[in-house]
């Protein structure tokens, strides 16, 4: 014979679903929805970049990144150094990861949207390097 209970009350204690709005960030090439941000573990983006616009040429010192088009046209600037970048044309699908220190860039040829998923070190918003930048923020961690 079964011992099942005869009612069913709350679930043990235990881990917690957190059901939130992504929030959304305005950027002078587009915006941003940063869907996912747990501090010391990762951030999750949704990108978006009007056509015509860039990205800032940057790179991190300890935030790793990768990066896949969902939609549109893109150049995407990368590598080691300023002297040794290498442009590649990017479509849905395509894929990059990008480990610190690499320099990188995404040009919409048309209007992209991709999606960034990276590291979450503390400082993790202000853990960007700006070496171009066609909106006056280069040297600066601003958004």
């Amino acid at each position: 014979m079964s011992s099942a209970p005869d009612t069913i009350g709350p679930a043990a204690p235990g881990p917690q679903a957190e059901i939130y709005r992504a929030s959304r960030q305005d950027k002078p090439w587009g915006y941003e929805l940063i869907f996912a941000a747990v501090e010391g573990k990762y951030v999750g983006k949704v990108i978006h970049v009007e056509a015509g616009h860039s990205l800032s040429l940057q790179y991190h010192r300890e935030k790793e990144e990768t990066i896949s088009m969902l939609a549109g046209d893109a150049l995407v600037l990368h590598g080691p150094a300023a002297d040794q970048l290498t442009e590649q044309r990017f479509g849905p699908g395509d894929t990059i990861h990008l480990p610190p220190g690499v320099l990188h860039r995404v040009t919409a040829i048309t209007d992209v949207t991709f999606v960034e998923s990276s590291t979450a070190d503390p400082g993790w918003r202000k853990d960007v390097v700006r070496l171009e930048d066609a909106y006056g923020r280069s040297g600066t961690s601003a958004p």
